[in-house]
């Protein structure tokens, strides 16, 4: 879409609005946005369809503004059933991750209801929890842990929810739960698998010795797998454990020298913590230049588009032309690059 889909006078109009209003940063984005509403109605869309569109763009509005001010802070999504007692071995399990993932100075962002959701927001305390709830008939209102902070903002559509519970954390948990939890857990998969995602630690959480997950584990391996539906590693991602010490160290560990990345046409860019020596490239070439469609993984400083950008400029970067059908061994060279020997200790 473009700004010439509407009137030169109209388009005035508009830049007229957004001085008035005070709006110079982004303006671009913006305008489009004005220009999309007024292009709905242009094209008679249906009521139910407006309805659908400005609720959800106000509710994006809503959640942005509650996760602004801790936009510099790590998040971690802990996802499970709202049914979960109080006296549940899972009900402490989520507690306690929760604790120390707050410990280590990381937000919890929860669906902000009762049951798992209630156990990750006491573990984290009200000063380090964020809720995104949903509205329904039959539900409770929000746990009274992030509304005594009024850490949480309320959403009538479950696409709208969902986009906040994954959009601001760099690390989700699942205990078990059902039909809603198992949703959020498969779209995390779908997301990672795809590359419409960040590569991001997920964890699935369960009690000493418990079996739900196992018995999800078993299904990928001997059911998914055999039958060619995903790929024989697509699962490799995904720690599945009983204990509160390794699943906060699956979070945690994930960023240990890994920082983030970004594809430049067809050349990955990874930003690490600390550069590595000549030494370790030619190792990580030795074990994943099978992996590459060309070239080699090599050092680089700032790409000319990044320094435009101001994105992360003075970082270590690795730069690779990785095939993008092998995106889920994304996983496995983050991991070798956190336990490099240059990386940062803890």
């Amino acid at each position: 879409m473009t700004e010439e889909l509407l009137p030169p006078t109209l388009r005035a109009e508009f830049n007229t609005l957004l001085d008035d209003a005070g709006v110079h940063t982004d303006r671009r984005l913006v305008m489009r946005m004005l220009q999309t509403a007024v292009l709905l109605g242009e094209d008679r869309t249906d009521r139910l369809d407006l309805k659908i569109a400005s609720a959800a763009l106000s509710e994006m509005r809503d959640a942005f503004r509650l996760f602004a001010p801790f936009h510099g802070v790590p998040k971690v999504t802990v996802f499970g059933s709202a049914r979960t007692a109080q006296d549940d071995p899972l009900y402490r399990r989520a507690r306690d991750v929760a604790a120390a993932l707050a410990d280590a100075g990381w937000m919890v962002v929860t669906g902000a209801g009762p049951g798992i959701m209630q156990a990750a927001a006491e573990g984290a305390g009200p000063e380090r929890s964020l809720g995104v709830s949903i509205r329904l008939p039959f539900e409770e209102k929000p746990n009274e842990v992030v509304n005594e902070q009024d850490h949480v903002v309320a959403m009538k559509y479950f696409f709208t929810r969902k986009l906040m519970l994954m959009k601001e954390s760099r690390g989700f948990i699942c205990l078990p739960g059902g039909f809603g939890t198992l949703d959020e857990m498969f779209e995390l998969l779908t997301l990672q698998q795809t590359g419409k995602a960040e590569p991001m630690p997920i964890v699935l959480l369960d009690q000493e010795g418990g079996t739900f997950w196992r018995g999800l584990e078993r299904f990928v391996q001997e059911d998914l797998a055999p039958a060619g539906v995903i790929s024989p590693g697509d699962f490799d991602r995904v720690l599945v454990t009983d204990s509160v010490e390794a699943a906060t160290a699956a979070i945690t560990g994930f960023w240990r020298n890994y920082d983030s990345l970004r594809w430049v046409g067809d050349l990955l860019v990874l930003r690490l913590r600390a550069e590595p020596t000549a030494a370790e490239i030619a190792d990580l070439n030795e074990r994943f230049g099978s992996l590459l469609t060309t070239g080699r993984i090599e050092a680089s400083a700032a790409l000319p588009v990044e320094l435009a950008d101001r994105d992360a400029p003075d970082m270590p970067r690795l730069t690779l032309r990785l095939d993008q059908r092998t995106v889920g061994s994304l996983f496995r060279i983050i991991d070798a690059i956190n336990r490099l020997g240059s990386a940062p200790v803890g």
